[in-house]
């Protein structure tokens, strides 16, 4: 899968509010209620991850914070894979 280009990556973000760009990589940060709340998500997106065969970086900060990753490193960029996984970790962020 290509890695879309600049028009394409920004026209995708305004309908993925909390998501940032760095450079390659789309970015989400999520505030949970506690820690386990926290990992019951980190739990529900590795399922969906492994589901999807598209796997973000993760990282648990503190007690609550989730920051998630996503990049297509075989595409050098963001695909539409990355696209994908944003709005499935959205939804499980939300639920």
């Amino acid at each position: 899968m290509p890695a879309l280009d600049d028009e394409a990556i920004e026209a995708a973000l305004r309908a993925l509010p909390e998501w940032v760009r760095e450079g390659d990589v789309l970015v989400r940060v999520v505030k949970r209620k506690d820690w386990r709340d926290a990992i019951a998500l980190v739990d529900a997106v590795a399922a969906e991850a492994d589901r999807r065969d598209h796997h973000p970086d993760l990282c648990v900060t503190g007690y609550r914070t989730v920051t998630f990753r996503l990049t297509t490193h075989s595409a050098s960029g963001i695909t539409q894979r990355d696209l994908d996984l944003a709005r499935a970790i959205d939804e499980l962020a939300a639920g």
